[in-house]
C-alpha cells in the first residue's frame, strides 16, 4: 500500500471509517471470526462487514516504478524488499510492514535456497510473536490444517523449487511487520513472495494473532478445513429444488425461471451429454451459460470456462466449482436477487446436446450489502509476448478484466493455447484499486498469482483453485489456471483494473481467455466482455 497514492489511501481509510462510526456499530475481528467468513455463502458474497481496504506486497522488481518510465516489465522479482532492519544483531529483510488493525489473507513463497528464518512482529512488540524457521509455511505443525488452509500450492520439498502457499489468517490489532534473515554464512538467493492483507478502519477492534489463539482454534480449524476439502452446500435455511432437462437442439435453449421474491442460488448442477463424445471439448465451449437478475444479465460465460476447466472442460476440484471432466458441474456460487431471476443453456454448437440442471434455492433476504453475482467472459487470440523483459517498447500488459461500479472481485480462471515452444507465463499481475496511482497488487508472475511456482506447472487442485490443465511439460498448448479468492477478497468502489504483463522465456504468440467472478451491485458492469457467438471461434478445438 505504501506505492499507492498515501492521500488517496488515506481519504478511502476515512470514508471507511466513518462508514461504520455512522452505522453507530462495534466490530471484532479474530482468528476464529475470520475462519467462519471464509466458508460462508452468505458473507462471502455481501459488501463486507467491516468495510477494509485489500492490498499486497511482494518482491516483485523494485524497478517498476511507473508505466511511463523505464523499468515498467523488469524481472528481477526475487529482491524487492521494504527495507533492511538490524534487530537485536540480526540483519532482517522487511518483507511486509504495515500499521493499524488489519489481517493477513494469504502469504505465497518460494525460494531455491530455503535455509533462514521468517519472523512475525506484532502491534510494535521487540519480541516476534511468530518464528518460522526455514522457508517453510508447513513449519506451523498443524497436521489438521496441511492439506487446505495452510498447503494451497502445487508441491512443496525442502530441498528444490518447490513452494507454499498458506490462506491462514493472521490479524493484528495495531500493526504487523514480517522480516527475514538468510542463515549465517549463506549467500543471498532470490526470495520470491506474496503477503495479501486487509486494513480495516481504525474503530475496529482486531485480536492480535497468537500461538495461544491458534491452540484455542484447532476445533475451528479443524471444521473449516474439512469443509474447504469436502465442499457442499452450507446453510440451515430451507432449499426448494427447480430443475429441468432438455435435448437441446442447436440454436435453441433451456430455460429456468426462479421463485419469486428475495431468494438466492446456493447451488447449480449441471449434467451434459452428447451422442458425439470426440465433439465434447466443442460443446462445452459453445454451450452458453447466461443468467438474469432482476431485468439484467450478469452471467455469460461458455459451459466450459464458467466450470473453472477452460478449453476442454477438463476436471476441476475446489471450494466453489467442481467438475468431473465429463459434463457434470457443480457451482457453488451464492446469487441473490430482489424479486426474480432466470438460467440459461443456449447451444450454439452444430448438434443436440441433452441437458439437465437442477437449481437449489432458499429465501435471503436482500439489504443494502446485498450483491448480484457476475460472470464475464472475453478472448483474445494473436497476442505477443516478449522475452526480452527490459526491452520496454516492445512489452504490453494485457487487461484481464475491468469493471466499473461498486463490487468485490472473486477470482477468475484464465484458459489459453500457447503458440510459443516454452513457457508464456513470466508476466506480473497489476491490480488497480480505485484511486490508486500504483497497482495495489503488484505480483511476481503468473503461476505465483495461481498458487503455484517454478513453471512449467502440471495440473494441480486445491480449495483456492489450481491448474486444471497443462497439457505438455514445455507449456506450449493447452493450459488452465484457476484462482477464487476468499478472505483475500477485493472490494472496489468504483473502478477494478486487472493488467498481466505478456513476457515468457521466448517471443510468441498466445491465445488468451478469461472468465473473471464478482459480485457488483445493480449498475456494476464489466467493460470490453464477449457475449455474442462470433468472439468464440478463436479457441475453438477445429482451429487446431
Amino acid at each position: 500500500m505504501k506505492r499507492t497514492s498515501i492521500f488517496a489511501t488515506l481519504l478511502l481509510a476515512l470514508s471507511l471509517s466513518a462508514q461504520t462510526a455512522r452505522s453507530g456499530n462495534t466490530y471484532q475481528v479474530t482468528l476464529e471470526s475470520l475462519l467462519d467468513e471464509m466458508v460462508s455463502a452468505e458473507q462471502q458474497a455481501r459488501l463486507p462487514e467491516p468495510s477494509y481496504i485489500s492490498g499486497q506486497v511482494s518482491s516483485y522488481d523494485r524497478r517498476s516504478v511507473s508505466p511511463e518510465t523505464q523499468g515498467w516489465f523488469a524481472n528481477n522479482d526475487g529482491f524487492g524488499i521494504e527495507r533492511i532492519d538490524t534487530v537485536n544483531g540480526h540483519i532482517e529483510k522487511v518483507m511486509f510492514d504495515e500499521t493499524g488493525p488489519g489481517a493477513i489473507t494469504r502469504i505465497w513463497i518460494t525460494t531455491l535456497d530455503k535455509r533462514g528464518t521468517w519472523r512475525f512482529y506484532f502491534d510494535g512488540n521487540k519480541t516476534p510473536g511468530l518464528v518460522i524457521p526455514a522457508y517453510d509455511l508447513m513449519c506451523l505443525d498443524y497436521p489438521e490444517i496441511k492439506n487446505g488452509l495452510v498447503m494451497a500450492h502445487t508441491s512443496y520439498t525442502p530441498d528444490g523449487k518447490g513452494g507454499n502457499t498458506s490462506f491462514l489468517p493472521i490479524p493484528y490489532a495495531k500493526s504487523c511487520k514480517i522480516t527475514f534473515e538468510d542463515a549465517p554464512g549463506v549467500n543471498p538467493t532470490p526470495k520470491y513472495y506474496h503477503i495479501n492483507f486487509r486494513k480495516y478502519p481504525e474503530n475496529v477492534t482486531v485480536q492480535t494473532f497468537s500461538t495461544e489463539t491458534l491452540e484455542k482454534s484447532r476445533k475451528k480449524l479443524s471444521s473449516v478445513n474439512e469443509a474447504l476439502l469436502k465442499p457442499s452446500v452450507r446453510s440451515d435455511r430451507p432449499l426448494k429444488t427447480v430443475s429441468a432437462r432438455k435435448a437441446i437442439t442447436p440454436g435453441d435453449s433451456l430455460c429456468i425461471n426462479l421463485p419469486k421474491g428475495n431468494n438466492a442460488i446456493y447451488e447449480i448442477r449441471f449434467s451434459v451429454s452428447t451422442d458425439n463424445p470426440d465433439a465434447y471439448a466443442t460443446v462445452m465451449r459453445q454451450l452458453i451459460f447466461k443468467a438474469e437478475f432482476d431485468k439484467k444479465q450478469t452471467i455469460w460465460v461458455p459451459l466450459g470456462d464458467y466450470s473453472g476447466g477452460g478449453m476442454g472442460a477438463p476436471a476441476v476440484e475446489s471450494w466453489y466449482l467442481s467438475s468431473d471432466g465429463n459434463g457434470n458441474i457443480t457451482s457453488r456460487w451464492l446469487m441473490p436477487y430482489k424479486k426474480k431471476g432466470s438460467l440459461k443453456l443456449h447451444n450454439l454448437s452444430g448438434g443436440e446436446v441433452n441437458v439437465e440442471v437442477a437449481v437449489k434455492v432458499s429465501h435471503l433476504k436482500w439489504d443494502d450489502r446485498s450483491l448480484y453475482f457476475h460472470a464475464s467472459w472475453r478472448q483474445q487470440d494473436h497476442i505477443y509476448i516478449h522475452n526480452n523483459y527490459d526491452e520496454d517498447e516492445k512489452c504490453s500488459d494485457w487487461n484481464f478484466a475491468t469493471i466499473h461500479g461498486r463490487g468485490i472481485y472473486k477470482g477468475d480462471l484464465l484458459s489459453l493455447f500457447n503458440h510459443a515452444p516454452r513457457w508464456y507465463g513470466e508476466g506480473d499481475e497489476k491490480i488497480w484499486v480505485d484511486n490508486d496511482r500504483f497497482p495495489s497488487h503488484f505480483g511476481t508472475g503468473t503461476e505465483d498469482y495461481y498458487n503455484s511456482s517454478w513453471a512449467p506447472v502440471y495440473p494441480f487442485h486445491t480449495p483456492f483453485g489450481g491448474a486444471p490443465r497443462a497439457d505438455l511439460e514445455t507449456s506450449h498448448g493447452y493450459n488452465a489456471f484457476y484462482r477464487t479468492r476468499h478472505l483475500d477478497a477485493i472490494p472496489f468502489e468504483s473502478t477494478f483494473k486487472f493488467d498481466i504483463e505478456m513476457l515468457g522465456w521466448d517471443s510468441g504468440y498466445v491465445d488468451y481467455s478469461t472468465t473473471t467472478y464478482w459480485y457488483g451491485d445493480y449498475e456494476a458492469q464489466a467493460i470490453g466482455t464477449s457475449g455474442a457467438p462470433e468472439a468464440l471461434r478463436p479457441l475453438l478445438p477445429a482451429d487446431r
